[in-house]
């Protein structure tokens, strides 16, 4: 009996249903959660849903992340987050005295952008609605471009 099944049916066949569908959140380490919150709320603008000693979390819109403590910090986190305009991010953030790894560059996948955390961790902001380029999709098989 697939163990999906709970009436033992022979045919069962899972549907999508199940499946992950969203980013709910993702983890960026930081030397102090408490002190950590203060670039996420004062620069990104993402209030803190609560705050402690040993994590965070900080939420705008649907991008929410979790800070957690660690001796390891200064990563590439890997997280994009989706902004409207990535050219405005920039300027806005630049004005704010943070220090960029990259200025706005188009990519295959939209425009991009990557910045410092205050631990020095590194995040990027892609164009929300960024979609494949033709290129991309033909490299993948994808030919629903």
């Amino acid at each position: 009996m697939p163990i999906g099944d709970p009436h033992g049916a022979k045919d069962f066949e899972y549907t999508t249903e199940g499946l992950p569908e969203s980013l709910f959140m993702a983890a960026v380490p930081v030397r102090d959660p408490l002190k950590a919150v203060v670039f996420y709320r004062d620069v990104l603008h993402m209030p803190p849903l609560y705050a402690g000693p040993e994590e965070a979390v900080v939420r705008r819109g649907s991008a929410t992340l979790r800070l957690y403590r660690s001796d390891k910090v200064g990563i590439n986190t890997g997280i994009y987050l989706g902004v409207y305009d990535p050219y405005t991010f920039h300027r806005r953030l630049i004005d704010e005295g943070v220090q960029f790894l990259m200025d706005p560059k188009k990519t295959p996948m939209g425009v991009v952008t990557s910045f410092f955390d205050g631990d020095r961790n590194i995040l990027c902001v892609i164009e929300r609605g960024a979609v494949p380029c033709k290129e991309v999709k033909d490299e993948t098989g994808d030919r629903s471009a």
